[in-house]
């Protein structure tokens, strides 16, 4: 039987938030770079309550210089 993979946001939330740092970006800097006018959204990608849209998916991963897939973790 062929099982579907899914997102898990929790540990992908935690993925997110420990690149940012890692990388020495604060969440003001990724809010600022992607054109948001709170950090709201930041913040539930790293609670995991949300995922970021395919777009700022692609200029996170190009920011924090990794792929999408090493962002997103799959179980």
């Amino acid at each position: 039987m062929l099982t579907t993979p899914t997102i898990n946001m929790t540990a992908t939330g935690a993925n997110i938030k420990s690149l940012i740092k890692t990388r020495g970006f604060k969440v003001a800097d990724v809010q600022n770079i992607l054109g948001f006018n709170t950090p709201q959204a930041i913040f539930k990608w790293m609670r995991g309550d949300a995922m970021p849209s395919i777009d700022n998916m692609v200029i996170l991963a190009h920011l924090l210089d990794v792929t999408i897939d090493e962002i997103i973790i799959v179980d």
